[in-house]
């Protein structure tokens, strides 16, 4: 996502404050360490879980296994929220990511996803790539999802303010 439309949102935010910039908000995503993924079951009910994910071309990337809940219900519902920041009141900055989660399958850029997870998390997540998904190391396979935001939120905190960034 490159040069989104920014705007504060006033009624959330301290007065005279100023925008977070995109690039402070990509930042946080693409150095965070743990992320949270809402989905919502078939059933209407939310589900939330956390994961670990990657910033790679403009869209935030997650795993899971075929049989996991989270992969039952983008079959029904693609549409997720992807949420990480800092547990803290008064400091730091939260930022969410909304969007359609699709599925990753092409070899080269799952290629690259691999290496960046290798990369990000200094050699812990080890993938394989191979028939349109990863491969770890215990034998699983993992389907790779990728989150291009249709909309991305962030919640400054101490000086306080909501920013959204839309694409153009």
């Amino acid at each position: 996502m490159d040069n989104p439309v920014t705007e504060l949102d006033a009624r959330f935010s301290d007065p005279n404050v100023q925008p977070t910039a995109w690039e402070e908000a990509q930042g946080v995503l693409e150095n965070a360490q743990l992320s949270w993924l809402t989905t919502v079951r078939a059933d209407g009910r939310p589900h939330v879980t956390p994961l670990v994910a990657v910033w790679h071309e403009g869209a935030l990337h997650f795993t899971t296994g075929p049989e996991e809940q989270k992969a039952v219900n983008l079959e029904a519902n693609p549409n997720v929220v992807l949420t990480t920041g800092d547990s803290t009141w008064n400091k730091g900055l939260d930022v969410m990511v909304e969007g359609p989660a699709r599925r990753v399958t092409d070899q080269r850029t799952l290629e690259l996803l691999a290496a960046a997870w290798r990369d990000k998390w200094t050699g812990q997540w080890q993938y394989e790539v191979g028939d349109g998904a990863f491969a770890n190391d215990i034998g699983g396979t993992a389907l790779v999802f990728a989150v291009q935001p249709t909309k991305v939120l962030a919640f400054g905190k101490g000086t306080y303010s909501q920013t959204s960034y839309v694409p153009q």
